[in-house]
């Protein structure tokens, strides 16, 4: 039945491509329709997106935008598309420009604001021979965001280290009598709580020198044990109800409310401000480093590629595809975006009055990391991680399976991409 059931999503999938395919234009009105693939979920995020789309149709009303966020359908949909050669016009590479989406996309190089690319995007979105493969709608800075009012009201410093994060977690449920989520996921959607084990895999298995394991992971040598720490973290928060009970079907459109209720205390990565200050204009949020989990470990930003817009390489567009481009490089958009997401910009001819300015200045000397999975694990990994986190969350894995599981997936999808 289960692979009746995977037959008959893969098919839906296909169809609902093969629906989606036309030649992107519109010959009733004389237009040029552009097909927009993005990962954003969120609801400000999509909005800052779709206000830009509206302001270029504005300004060329020949071209019209039709962008799509399937949410956590977007790896299914693209792999379908990658294998027909179908690709949007327009499309988000999200963390993967170079490695997995690379022969598809269009070089950029020759285009003016390759000039204005942040220096710490460089070696991302640039290869030796220098091609340009993305634009950079903004860049990642990931860490936790916390509730400041939850903190300060029951007397709790922002973690530096696991052990600290922990004890936060089990003083919030206790002090506000379980009435404050200590850390809340939108688990119905599995890259949710897969972030969870890629942030903390890196103070786990990269950073600390005594705990470095760079070079295993690299040759295929990693012994996956040594990874059971997250999952056996992430099973005793549950046991300890320091999650949401509905972990496995909550949903991310969920997250402002709550948030502007002060009803959690942490959620993972950057969260958008902006829809929770329009429930709630007194809310409040921060934004910290992911804790340190050895001892003598120190904290680190998960950071580079976030959001961005690549061209397919076969589109039948290509002058329209880099004229929205052009669009979105100039400062006033490069500004909105930034702000309408609440992350740093990814090109320097703006300056962008971002949320969280101030977080990013106070550690301003924490060392950037790039996201584990993007270095160290082969494509397909992702969806490993999150599908992996579910399984350990419904009782179907024990955080020993979970990491038996995990190396079984790297293995074979490392000898895959070989």
């Amino acid at each position: 039945m289960k692979a009746l059931l995977k037959i008959s999503f893969t098919l839906l999938i296909c169809i609902i491509v093969l629906i989606g395919c036309s030649d992107g234009s519109n010959k009733e009105s004389g237009k040029v329709t552009l097909s927009l693939f993005s990962t954003v979920t969120n609801e400000s995020d999509q909005q800052a997106i779709e206000h830009a789309a509206a302001k270029f149709e504005e300004a060329n009303p020949d071209i019209q935008i039709d962008y799509n966020f399937p949410g956590g359908d977007y790896e299914d949909m693209l792999r379908v598309k990658m294998a027909a050669n179908d690709m949007p016009d327009l499309f988000d590479t999200h963390g993967w420009a170079q490695q997995r989406y690379g022969e598809y996309v269009m070089d950029l190089s020759d285009m003016d604001w390759v000039a204005d690319l942040d220096p710490a995007l460089e070696s991302i979105f640039t290869d030796d021979q220098g091609k340009v493969y993305a634009y950079p709608l903004n860049q990642a800075k990931d860490g936790l965001t916390y509730n400041k009012h939850v903190l300060d009201k029951y007397g709790i410093k922002p973690p530096e280290t696991f052990d600290q994060f922990m004890d936060a977690l089990e003083k919030i449920k206790e002090k506000s009598n379980g009435e404050v989520t200590p850390l809340w996921f939108a688990g119905s959607e599995k890259s949710q709580l897969g972030q969870f084990l890629d942030e903390f895999a890196t103070p786990l298995l990269i950073t600390h020198p005594e705990h470095n394991f760079s070079k295993e992971l690299e040759t295929g040598s990693f012994d996956w044990s040594k990874y059971t720490f997250l999952p056996k973290k992430l099973k005793e928060m549950q046991n300890k109800e320091l999650l949401n009970e509905d972990v496995l079907t909550a949903q991310i459109h969920e997250l402002p409310q709550l948030l502007a209720q002060d009803k959690i205390g942490f959620v993972m990565a950057t969260t958008p401000i902006q829809s929770v200050k329009e429930l709630n204009p007194d809310a409040e949020l921060g934004v910290i480093p992911v804790p340190a989990i050895h001892e003598g470990g120190e904290q680190s930003w998960i950071g580079g590629e976030r959001h961005t817009m690549a061209i397919w390489k076969d589109t039948e567009h290509p002058e329209a595809a880099r004229k929205f481009i052009e669009f979105l490089a100039q400062p006033d958009i490069v500004k909105a975006i930034a702000e309408g997401t609440s992350l740093p910009a990814g090109l320097t001819n703006a300056t962008a009055d971002v949320y969280y300015s101030d977080d990013y200045q106070k550690y301003a000397d924490v060392q950037v990391e790039p996201y584990f999975d993007r270095i160290y694990l082969p494509s397909g990994m992702w969806d490993v991680l999150g599908n992996t986190a579910q399984e350990l969350l419904s009782g179907a894995l024990t955080p020993e399976q979970v990491s038996e599981s995990t190396g079984s997936e790297f293995e074979r999808l490392r000898d895959q991409g070989k």
